[in-house]
C-alpha cells in the first residue's frame, strides 16, 4: 500500500534534531511509514543522526522540504542572490541523498510572499530566469539520484506559479529530474478543477502533500478524496502522501501559514485523523 507520512511542522519549527528524536518514535507507534524534512536553515538537523533514527524506527523519508524565506530566491534578483540559493538548494539535496529522500521540494523558484505583477513577456523572462537558475542544482541532484520538486502556491503567497498548467511551462527544457510537487491546499485554491489539474500534472509528479482545504487533516472538508486519489493512481505516481499542516505555536511559522485557530483540538488529533482517512480510503481504492 502506499506510503503515509507527515510533517514535523505539524507540532514544531523549526525542525530540529531534538524535535525529530520526539516526533519519529511517535510517527512509527502510530503507524505512519514516511517523514518529510523541511530544512529552515542548513544544520537545523544533522543528516547522518536523522538516517540513523529513520532507520532506527522503520520510518522512510519521503522528502526535503526546501524553505524560502525572503531572500532566498531565484527570478527577478540579483547575481549573488541567485548564487546563495543555489548553494542552499545544494545542501538540501545533499541532506536528501543522506537520509535516503528521492526529492527537494518546494518554491525553490522565490521567496514565500513575494508577489508581483507580471506582463506575459515579464513572465516568459521570469520563467527563463528560474530555468537557468534551477538548472545547475538539477545537474548536481541528478548525479546524486535527486529530483527537484517545483511547488506551486496560491496567489496570496506568490505570483510565479499558481496553477499546474503554469508549473509545467516552468519547467520546458529542463531535465527530468526536475518536477512538480503536488499540494493539494494550494490547489483547492487556484485549480477550477484539481482533479483534471492531477492529470496536467502526472507525468512530472515527484512528491505529494496532502491536507484539509483549511490547512487541517485531509477528509474533513469538501475535497473529493476518493476522485483525487483515483486521479492521482491513474498518473503511475507510486511515492508517499505526507500531511502537511503546521503548528500555531511558533509564531513565524503561523503567521506565513495563516493559522489564525485550531484546525484541530490537538496536532496530534490532526495528524491521527488525516491518518486513519488515507489509511481507510486508500484501503478501498
Amino acid at each position: 500500500m502506499r506510503a503515509i507520512g507527515a510533517n514535523p511542522w505539524i507540532w514544531s519549527s523549526p525542525v530540529s534534531d531534538a524535535a525529530l528524536a520526539v516526533i519519529v518514535p511517535r510517527l512509527a507507534a502510530w503507524g505512519f511509514d514516511a517523514v518529510e524534512l523541511p530544512v529552515e536553515q542548513v544544520g537545523d538537523w544533522d543528516p547522518a543522526r536523522t538516517s540513523d533514527l529513520l532507520a532506527a524506527h522503520g520510518i522512510i523519508a519521503a522528502g526535503v522540504c526546501a524553505v524560502t524565506p525572503p531572500g532566498r530566491d531565484l527570478v527577478c534578483t540579483d547575481a549573488a542572490t541567485v548564487a546563495s540559493t543555489q548553494a542552499y538548494l545544494r545542501a538540501c539535496v545533499d541532506a536528501a541523498a543522506a537520509v535516503g529522500a528521492s526529492c527537494v521540494g518546494g518554491p525553490v523558484y522565490a521567496a514565500v510572499g513575494r508577489t508581483w505583477r507580471m506582463t506575459p513577456a515579464e513572465r516568459r523572462a521570469c520563467y527563463a530566469d528560474f530555468r537557468s537558475g534551477v538548472a545547475p542544482v538539477a545537474d548536481y541532484a541528478g548525479e546524486r539520484g535527486v529530483s527537484i520538486g517545483v511547488e506551486a502556491l496560491n496567489r496570496y503567497e506568490t505570483s510565479v506559479v499558481n496553477t499546474m498548467e503554469q508549473t509545467v511551462e516552468l519547467l520546458e527544457g529542463l531535465p527530468s529530474n526536475v518536477g512538480i510537487m503536488l499540494d493539494t491546499y494550494h490547489m483547492n485554491i487556484e485549480e477550477k478543477d484539481p482533479y483534471a489539474a492531477v492529470a496536467v500534472a502526472g507525468p512530472h509528479i515527484k512528491h505529494v502533500q496532502v491536507s484539509g482545504t483549511d490547512r487541517g487533516a485531509p477528509g474533513s472538508d469538501h475535497l473529493d478524496w476518493p476522485r483525487l486519489l483515483a486521479e492521482l493512481s491513474r498518473t503511475g505516481y507510486a511515492g508517499a502522501l505526507c500531511i502537511e499542516s503546521f503548528t500555531a505555536e511558533n509564531e513565524t511559522i503561523a503567521a506565513a501559514a495563516s493559522i489564525w485557530r485550531p484546525l484541530a483540538p490537538s496536532q496530534d488529533q490532526l495528524a491521527l485523523d488525516g491518518l486513519a482517512f488515507l489509511r481507510g480510503l486508500l484501503a478501498g481504492l
